[in-house]
């Protein structure tokens, strides 16, 4: 019998007690925000009253027996997984719970090597050593794509003691592969398929968008409700599909050892109503926004050297799939950098974007995005491109990562490091991850050998003001390597 997705039982039991207004003889201490009055007059005061700690009537997440139970099978059956975890701590929180429910210590994980900082620090949490399989990339855009079937069952077959395999769906720039067939070669191979979906909440509710991981029957995924699905940030969802590798009950354990003793509640309605939303009114209001979407990229492919790509480049240039709520504009025939374009925009229109590279702009619409703030945006794109110098950039090859993996991630996370300068590590074995955040991909992960490509690399992107974090210098002029 299907459920009644118009029901928001967590966000009804939360209002119930707000309206009770009962005298409030626990945490938090603030006291209905009496005691936070500046952050009250701003925030509003419902906001304080629903944030509640273990109150009767409300149920607890580590253990829901009540309202929360409820909220989660809706949950699950609007994404059409068997069982629904919500998160309070982002996905990462789902991401190593995937990878700790699949990986006992020294089990190996086929994982993409453009894989974001929260797998890894699930690495480091399990104890898996990774296996990684390398992306495609797209030298004319600059950017990594993703893995291919044929590329997986390579790993697959030269790994045989891999126990499972974790996939992006999509990527940070909104690139998916063929996730069917990726599911369908690990499963051959007796092997779980876990998806990083962080970016992917809402190509469930629409049929214009490539598969979920929940369609394509990957057996579990770890989505941020927030991102793309209408939620408050730091609430994500961890879904299970059903599946024959996985215990519901044991993945709740593993879950549990990371989870709060003291959720938000702020957080938790917010995924309730986001979910309501999504299944009642996610086709209606997606297919608004892909034709919105549709007469963007038509506008900014009109402003000479400018380029949005559509799904149709990625099918000819893969092939790979695109999730259109990410807008990437191609800025690198302007004679300007990503960076550049990110600057001026947030400078002169008060424009302020996801993400921004070498080459590339990243804007990410949503659930609630209007014509107004586009029109903005393209109106901006133009201006710069009428005043654009033209000056030449030499384009940065992107490098193929092909790590030299010397120990598990665990292991060199515990080793005594030293620090070396950056110019003279090459040879040496990282104690830490150097990233270009965002995307937060690691560009060498502790425990790999820094060779001199990835010095050079790093040189050419500080040259460019590039964000690099994961390191102990900020600046990074030195690194830490192994003793």
């Amino acid at each position: 019998m299907l459920l009644d997705q118009n029901r928001t039982p967590l966000f009804e039991a939360v209002k119930y007690h707000v309206k009770r207004n009962a005298v409030p003889l626990q945490i938090p201490g603030h006291k209905h925000g009496h005691g936070l009055s500046e952050y009250r007059d701003f925030v509003g005061e419902n906001v304080l009253r629903m944030d509640l700690n273990q109150t009767r009537g409300i149920d607890l997440i580590w253990d829901p027996t009540r309202v929360i139970l409820e909220s989660e099978a809706l949950m699950a059956e609007a994404f059409g997984a068997a069982d629904a975890y919500f998160l309070i701590n982002g996905t990462t929180s789902g991401v190593q719970t995937m990878i700790m429910s699949a990986c006992k210590p020294g089990a190996q994980i086929i994982v993409p090597r453009n894989a974001h900082k929260s797998i890894f620090n699930g690495l480091i949490l399990s104890g898996a050593e990774p296996v990684y399989v390398q992306p495609e990339i797209d030298q004319d855009l600059g950017i990594v794509l993703g893995i291919t079937e044929s590329n997986l069952a390579s790993a697959i077959q030269k790994n045989p003691r891999a126990s499972a395999v974790l996939t992006i769906n999509p990527s940070y720039y909104g690139i998916a592969g063929h996730l069917n067939q990726i599911v369908e070669v690990a499963h051959q191979h007796g092997m779980p398929v876990l998806v990083d979906e962080a970016h992917g909440t809402h190509m469930h509710f629409h049929h214009g968008f490539p598969v979920s991981a929940m369609q394509a029957g990957a057996d579990m995924s770890a989505a941020s409700l927030h991102k793309t699905g209408g939620s408050m940030t730091q609430s994500s969802v961890l879904l299970l599909n059903k599946s024959d590798y996985f215990n519901a009950s044991y993945v709740r354990k593993v879950l549990n050892l990371t989870y709060s003793s003291s959720p938000s509640y702020v957080l938790l309605c917010s995924m309730d109503v986001a979910r309501k939303q999504l299944a009642t009114r996610g086709e209606e209001i997606l297919g608004h926004l892909l034709d919105m979407l549709s007469w963007a990229r038509e506008e900014i492919n009109g402003i000479e050297g400018l380029f949005a790509p559509t799904c149709q480049y990625f099918a000819n240039n893969g092939p790979f799939y695109l999730d259109e709520t990410k807008l990437l504009v191609n800025v690198h025939q302007l004679g300007l950098t990503g960076y550049e374009v990110e600057e001026l925009l947030a400078r002169d229109y008060n424009i302020l974007i996801e993400l921004a590279d070498m080459y590339n702009i990243l804007a990410i619409t949503g659930l609630g995005e209007q014509r107004k703030y586009l029109e903005a945006f393209i109106h901006a794109l133009a201006d710069i491109a009428r005043h654009a110098q033209g000056r030449k950039i030499n384009k940065i090859q992107s490098i193929q990562f092909n790590p030299v993996v010397t120990m598990p991630p665990r292991e060199a996370f515990y080793r005594n490091k030293k620090p070396v300068a950056l110019e003279q590590s090459a040879g040496e074995v990282s104690g830490e991850m150097i990233m270009v955040y965002p995307p937060g991909i690691p560009l060498v992960s502790m425990g790999e050998i820094i060779t001199s490509d990835i010095i050079d690399y790093i040189k050419k992107l500080k040259e460019e003001k590039c964000t690099l974090q994961g390191t102990a210098d900020p600046k990074v002029e030195y690194v830490m390597v192994i003793e």
